[in-house]
């Protein structure tokens, strides 16, 4: 199954990224599954390094991080980040400036289409 998770809430202030990343790391562990998540609007902060939180908080960048280790393949929408000042070198190791050319293949390759 090919599975595309589409997320556009900020990282935190909700709990939209965050379910939406919880889901696309349990997917990624899944045999014979390939995941892509594709962050938009506010959500591409999800991405951003260096973030700090206080103790006992989640950190969508490690989130991030643990689904890619399992197969899963990040997009940042280029022009979300422009608009957020947010250069692709600093995007956390894993995600990648992307396009909504990229989106819309990775849209046609999805058997699931997941949106937060």
């Amino acid at each position: 199954m090919n599975a595309l998770l589409i997320l556009n809430d900020p990282p935190y202030g909700t709990e939209r990224s965050y379910n939406g990343l919880r889901l696309a790391g349990s997917l990624a562990q899944r045999d014979g599954v390939d995941v892509r998540v594709f962050l938009m609007g506010d959500a591409v902060g999800c991405a951003a390094t260096g973030q700090k939180l206080p103790d006992g908080y989640y950190h969508l960048d490690r989130m991030i991080t643990s689904a890619v280790r399992h197969g899963a393949q990040v997009g940042c929408c280029g022009t979300c980040l422009d608009a957020r000042g947010i250069a692709a070198d600093h995007l956390i190791e894993g995600a990648h400036r992307s396009t909504l050319d990229e989106l819309t293949d990775w849209t046609l390759w999805a058997n699931q289409v997941v949106t937060f």
